[in-house]
Formats: C-alpha cells, structure tokens, sequence
C-alpha cells in the first residue's frame, strides 16, 4: 500500500473517531439532580426569619394580620447565579399569591426581580403557571402561550393549549409539581407534566441567562405557601430542552 493510500486510510479512521466520539457525547446524560432542601432546616437559604421556616419537613412561607410582609419578599437560594437547568419543586398554596423566582438578581433585604413561575389563588384560576418577570416586563408568557420575544422586544405568540384546560391539571390547594427548564434563551414552565408556557426571549439587555433561585411571599392579606421536594440538575448547552406534554 502506498504512502499516500495509508494517510488517506488514517484521516478517514480519524474521522470515524472523531463523530464517534461527538455521538457519544450528544448521548451522554445530563447532570445528577440534587437536592436542595434537607427536609429539616433551611441550610442553604436566606430569607426574613419572620416569615420563612420548616415545618412538618417542608418550606413554609407565612404572614399574618399581625406580621404582614412590608414588600414581596424571597427565600434565597444561596448557592449561587444558575443558567441550563431543570428544578423540580413541588408546592402548596393556602391562598393570595406566590412564585418560583429563577435566574434573578438580588436587590437587597430579600427582594428579588426577574422570572418567575407563577402561583397564585385567584377565582379565575388564570395566574398558576404564567410566566412573569418581577420588577421588569410584567407578564411575559400567560399560561397556554409559546412565546417568541425578539431583539425588539416584540411578540410573537403561538398557542400551546387552552388555558383553561391547563389550568384544570392543576390542583387547588393540594400539591403540584412545578418543573422549570432553562436552556440558553428558551424557558420551559410544566405543572403536573402539564407545559403551561414557553418562551424565547432573544431581547437585549432584559433577557436573563443566568441568576438566582427563590420562592416568594407576595405583600398583601395573611398567607401560606408551603415547598417540598426541590431538586435541580444542570444541562448541557447544547441541547434543546423537552417541550412536549
């Protein structure tokens, strides 16, 4: 065989590896979920002792008639900024208005801003699992909605699912399952296995790709808000993340 056949032969198996290899890579599973709550102290979280605590294994928020909280104000994740990933948390809403905040910036005295997976007791029940963005935007995605925000700041939106309907998956006053996925601009929102919203934000200096985790305790009448079950696993950059039901 000549010098230039065995060269041409090698680059070729070279190649073969080399897509092997990446295959390999694409297949390769995500990060191990961990947990992020002990079931028995809030170790790992920052919040106002006056209205953050645990009890019978799970996070609980309250305020009462006698001790109203002066402003929405979070129980902070203190492990640090998150880009891709996915959180499982399950929650339980007594009344008013709660949320899952995630890649937000703290701003001081247990306030934070930034998206936020919405819970919320309303009659309507049309709050639970919209897409909301604390001291920014407002409402960026309601629930049924796929949501394209460009450079712009303008939207483009796709129907995901009867609002309604969606909002029937989700049990008031018992306990849900929020699943939230993170994955460069794209943001993934399920209740209950439900997707309830989506969303691409692609606009300059308001999307986030990176922050921090908190529950809130929304100002306003006296409120519970319980959390149990909280894991979270990072994810890959470059794969897209599960939008399907």
């Amino acid at each position: 065989m000549c010098a230039a056949a065995s060269l041409a032969i090698a680059s070729l198996l070279l190649l073969i590896t080399v897509a092997a290899t990446r295959a390999r890579g694409a297949d390769e599973p995500e990060g191990e979920f961990k947990a992020l709550f002990d079931g028995k102290s809030l170790s790992g979280w920052d919040g106002d002792a006056r209205f953050w605590s645990v009890q019978d294994g799970m996070i609980t928020g309250r305020t009462t008639a006698e001790q109203p909280a002066p402003h929405n104000t979070f129980l902070i994740y203190s492990g640090g900024g998150l880009r891709d990933f996915e959180l499982h948390i399950s929650f339980k809403l007594g009344n008013h208005n709660s949320g899952v905040q995630y890649r937000s910036k703290d701003l001081g005295d247990h306030v934070v801003a930034g998206y936020q997976a919405d819970i919320v007791d309303d009659k309507e029940n049309r709050y639970t699992g919209i897409l909301y963005e604390e001291r920014g935007r407002g409402v960026l995605a309601e629930r049924g909605q796929k949501v394209m925000i460009d450079e712009k700041g303008k939207k483009q939106v796709e129907s995901l699912g009867d609002a309604k309907e969606l909002g029937n998956a989700i049990k008031k006053g018992d306990w849900n399952e929020y699943v939230i996925i993170a994955r460069g601009n794209h943001l993934v929102q399920k209740i209950n296995g439900q997707t309830m919203v989506e969303l691409t934000d692609a606009e300059p200096g308001k999307a986030a790709r990176e922050g921090l985790l908190a529950l809130q305790i929304h100002q306003g009448p006296p409120m519970t808000v319980q959390f149990k079950d909280i894991k979270l696993r990072e994810l890959k950059d470059e794969q897209k993340p599960e939008t399907g039901k």
